[in-house]
């Protein structure tokens, strides 16, 4: 049924490479590839600019493998981000859609900032799964990278719904082994746009100018880039019709409540089956 449900950051292709055209990105860097949907619209981008994409990975999946075996001006870094970002050097944009939770995306964006800045490189800045269910709940997909400070209480059994602040055990969202997520949504330090929150509060208070634009649509796009960049309007003007939009925010919660709804009907379809057997 996954197929269902569409949830790539390539669906925001065009939106992102409007907003790399208008910025005129070159030096790239993505973090988490997947099977390389999006990797292989940056390539392109980047190639045609006479850049590079960086894409940064311990574990893509083995589409992604095949496909930059043979891919120009891409480089492949299988670590993870916090370990591969700071030994890069003049990146032009990022594009994070890795581990989604707190400790994760905060660190990530404090580096992009620094490298940023120590590179004269103003901050631009895409990040996924800014809205439900990352937004104020965290997951995991390597709990034991993230220190106990910083991690929520988790499961890898429980799942979400939109009605439920807590997980429930063998119904809604879940990842079925392959990620965990916090028993609890909200409070401090838990979820992707508390962590980009935080982060520009942090900006804000520094004196810093930064803008953030929030596209409510296949689990939430955000943009965070600096408002004093030559290109700062450009992209603002591309970005304005989606930022924070009712239409596409009402559409999204009818395609969630309509895909658990799918998620329901194939866990009691399962259950009468095992019943029976």
């Amino acid at each position: 049924m996954t197929d269902l449900l569409i949830h790539s950051m390539s669906e925001f292709a065009d939106i992102i490479l409007g907003c790399l055209t208008a910025a005129d990105a070159r030096e790239i860097v993505e973090v988490g590839a997947e099977f390389g949907g999006m990797s292989q619209h940056l390539a392109d981008h980047a190639g045609q600019r006479g850049g590079k994409l960086t894409s940064i990975d311990p574990a893509p999946k083995p589409a992604f493998l095949d496909w930059v075996a043979t891919a120009d001006h891409v480089r492949h870094l299988a670590q993870p981000s916090l370990e591969a970002m700071p030994g890069l050097a003049d990146v032009d944009a990022w594009v994070i859609d890795g581990d989604h939770n707190y400790y994760t995306v905060a660190h990530e964006l404090a580096i992009a900032d620094q490298l940023s800045r120590r590179d004269g490189k103003p901050l631009l800045a895409f990040l996924h799964d800014v809205s439900w269910p990352c937004a104020r709940r965290d997951t995991y997909y390597a709990p034991d990278r993230i220190p106990a400070e910083w991690c929520q209480p988790y499961s890898f059994e429980g799942g979400m719904t939109l009605d439920s602040a807590d997980l429930i055990p063998g119904r809604g969202f879940r990842g079925g082994g392959q990620f965990a997520a916090a028993l609890h949504e909200g409070g401090p330090r838990n979820g992707v746009l508390t962590a980009v929150e935080d982060f520009l509060a942090s900006a804000h208070e520094e004196g810093r100018a930064l803008s953030f634009a929030f596209v409510p649509a296949v689990f939430g796009l955000g943009v965070v880039f600096a408002s004093d960049a030559p290109w700062s309007a450009a992209v603002t003007d591309l970005l304005r019709p989606f930022h924070d939009n009712p239409l596409l925010t009402r559409m999204e919660e009818n395609r969630l409540r309509n895909y658990l709804a799918v998620i329901d009907w194939q866990d009691r379809t399962n259950a009468e089956a095992q019943k029976a057997a």
